[in-house]
C-alpha cells in the first residue's frame, strides 16, 4: 500500500512537471510570436502604396486655396519645378505653389496641407514627389489643369523620411529615411505613365539610429552630411562607402552639403550633441580640412545668429532657406568667382 501511495505521488510529480513545462514553452511561444511580431512591424516593416482617387475625383488646394500666413514657420526648402515654385513651409504643416517669386506669401496657393512637418518636394515633369516625414510617407502628386491632385501614398517609408530629389540621369527620384541610414529609390516603370513603383531600398548600416538631415547627389556618388561626426561619399548604385571625411564635434549637426564653382557650401544646424548656438554656414575647398578646422564661416554675410537649412539653386541663383532667431525667411544670392554677391531677401 506504501508503494502505491509513493508510486502515485510520484506520477502526479512528474504530471505537474510536464503541465509545468508545457506552460513554460507556451509562454515562451507566445512572448516569441509577441517579439517577432514587433520586430515584423517596428524593424523591418515594408513599405505600402495606397492609390488614392483620380485627379478627375478629388482635386487638392493646390491652384484653390491661398495662404493664410502672413510669415513662414522653419521654411526648410525653396524650389523650382517646371515652370511652378515651391515653399515648403515645415511647422506650418504646408506645402505653398506659386507661379511667380514676387507675389507675397498670402498670394501663393497651398499645394497640400496635409502633411505633417515635411521638409522637401521634388519633380520630374510628370510627378511630384514629397516626404511627410512624421508620417512616415511619401507623397506623390500630379497637375492638371492648374490643380494638384494626390494620387499615390508609400506608407512605412523608414522614420522620419527628410529628404527627396530628383536625378535626372539616373530617372529616379531618392528619399532618405534620416534615422535609418535607408534611401528609397522610386521610378516611373512606364513612360507614358505617371504611376510610380518602389525600385529598391539601400543602406549604410554605419548611419541607423544617426541623425542624417540630406545627401548630395555628384554624378555616381551621393554624399551624405555628418550625423555620425563625418562626412560619407557612397557609391550611388549600391551605397558602398568609399571614403569618408571626419568633421569636429562643433560642426557635426550638419544639414547640407552643396557644391558651388571651387567651394563645397555646409549648412549647419546643431553640434554634435544638438545644440543650435552651433547653427552656421561654412564653405572649404577641400573636405579634408574639416577635421582640423580649416573652413571659411561665412554665415554672417547673411544675417547670422538663426540656422541656415537648405540650398537651392534656380533662375541663375541660389537660394538659402533659415529659421529661428531672428526670422524664418529666405535669402537670395549669386556666386561670382567664388565671391558672395548680390545677397537679398525674400521672405523675410
Amino acid at each position: 500500500m506504501g508503494n502505491m501511495k509513493k508510486h502515485t505521488l510520484l506520477h502526479q510529480t512528474e504530471h505537474q512537471k510536464r503541465r509545468i513545462a508545457a506552460v513554460s514553452a507556451a509562454i515562451f511561444f507566445v512572448i516569441l510570436l509577441a517579439v517577432t511580431a514587433f520586430i515584423l512591424c517596428h524593424r523591418l516593416r515594408r513599405p505600402s502604396v495606397i492609390c488614392l482617387a483620380s485627379p478627375a475625383e478629388e482635386p487638392l488646394a493646390g491652384g484653390i486655396t491661398y495662404n493664410t500666413w502672413q510669415a513662414l514657420s522653419v521654411p526648410t526648402q525653396i524650389t523650382r519645378i517646371g515652370g511652378d515654385y515651391f515653399i515648403v513651409d515645415c511647422y506650418h504643416n504646408q506645402i505653398l505653389t506659386s507661379a511667380s517669386l514676387d507675389r507675397p506669401l498670402t498670394e501663393w496657393f497651398v499645394l497640400t496641407d496635409q502633411i505633417n512637418r515635411g521638409h522637401t518636394i521634388a519633380g520630374d515633369g510628370v510627378v511630384y514627389l514629397a516626404d511627410d516625414t512624421e508620417n512616415n510617407r511619401i507623397l506623390i502628386f500630379e497637375k492638371k489643369d492648374s490643380l494638384f491632385y494626390l494620387t499615390q501614398s508609400f506608407e512605412n517609408i523608414g522614420i522620419r523620411p527628410h529628404y527627396v530629389v530628383y536625378d535626372e540621369n539616373s530617372e529616379r527620384f531618392y528619399a532618405l529615411s534620416s534615422m535609418t541610414g535607408e534611401l528609397y529609390v522610386f521610378f516611373r516603370p512606364q513612360k507614358d505613365s505617371s504611376a510610380v513603383a518602389l525600385e529598391k531600398i539601400m543602406s549604410i548600416p554605419e548611419l541607423n539610429n544617426i541623425y542624417v538631415r540630406s545627401f548630395t547627389i555628384d554624378g555616381d556618388d551621393i554624399y551624405f552630411v555628418s550625423g555620425n561626426s563625418s562626412i560619407i561619399r557612397a557609391d550611388k548604385k549600391d551605397l558602398d562607402i568609399l571614403e569618408t571625411w571626419p568633421v569636429p564635434v562643433e560642426i557635426a549637426g550638419m544639414v547640407q552639403l552643396t557644391k558651388i564653382q571651387n567651394y563645397f557650401y555646409i549648412t549647419v544646424s546643431t553640434d554634435l550633441y544638438g545644440s543650435q548656438d552651433y547653427a552656421t554656414l561654412l564653405r572649404v575647398k577641400d573636405l579634408t580640412d574639416l577635421e582640423n578646422g580649416s573652413w571659411e564661416d561665412i554665415y554672417a554675410s547673411f544675417i547670422g545668429g538663426g540656422t541656415p537649412y537648405y540650398i537651392s539653386s534656380f533662375d541663375g541663383h541660389f537660394y538659402l532657406t533659415e529659421h529661428r532667431i531672428p526670422g524664418h525667411g529666405i535669402w537670395q544670392f549669386d556666386v561670382e568667382d567664388d565671391r558672395l554677391t548680390q545677397i537679398q531677401t525674400l521672405f523675410p
